[in-house]
Parts: structure tokens; sequence; C-alpha cells
């Protein structure tokens, strides 16, 4: 009865694998500001609310790519979704999931963007 599930259980792992990186930021603005001049001009902000953001790279037998997986595409969409115009305190983190990794039959990476969004006034 052992043996089955020690079988069962080295054959999942085998077929999957995945790691997962994380790291802290301050502030993060969109691509196409004017960064410098707008933390030179000491404008106020206004906080939104906490949001998130997720952009996933696809690909199929490590030849075939689909999807974005940035981390501009990921503050973008947390961004849209509070209207705001920078993120402030970002948890940034990236994963890399990979299904029978050996053949890389199919794995996928998503970056993911965790923050406060505000708007300057």
């Amino acid at each position: 009865m052992r043996r089955p599930l020690t079988i069962l259980t080295s054959l999942f792992l085998f077929t999957l694998s995945a790691c997962t990186s994380t790291g802290s930021l301050g502030i993060v603005t969109k691509p196409a500001s004017d960064n410098a001049s707008i933390l030179k001009s000491g404008r106020n902000i206004e906080e939104v609310g906490i949001t998130q953001g997720e952009s996933c790279r696809f690909f199929l037998i490590a030849v075939v790519p689909w999807g974005n997986g940035t981390f501009s595409d990921a503050v973008n969409q947390a961004l849209a979704e509070k209207g705001g115009d920078a993120l402030i305190n970002v948890t940034v983190s990236t994963s890399l999931y990979g299904f029978i990794p050996i053949y890389n039959v199919f794995s996928y990476t998503c970056t993911k963007v965790e923050g406060i969004a505000v708007k300057f006034k």
C-alpha cells in the first residue's frame, strides 16, 4: 500500500515545479509619465486605495509564447483598477510554473504587483 502512494507522489513532483521571488519598491509611476518633474515639483498626493495587478506569459513546448507578463503591464492594470497615477509601498512577486519541467511541455510566468494607488494633485 505504501509503494503506490510513493510512486504517485514522485510522479506528481516530477510533473510540477515552481519558484517565486518577491521584492519591494517605494514608488512606481506609469511608464509614460515624466517622473523627474513630478518628484521635483513636490506635488501633493491623494491615496485612492489598495490595488493589485497581474500579468502572465505562457509557453508551449518552450517555443510558442503568448501573453505579456511584464512588470509595466501589471502596474498599468493595478493603476487602471483604481484610476491612480502611481503606486506606493509596492510589493512585486514573479512566479514561474512548469509542468513536466524536463521536457518543458507547458510553463508560464506571472508578475504580480500590489500597492496603494495614489493620484497626483
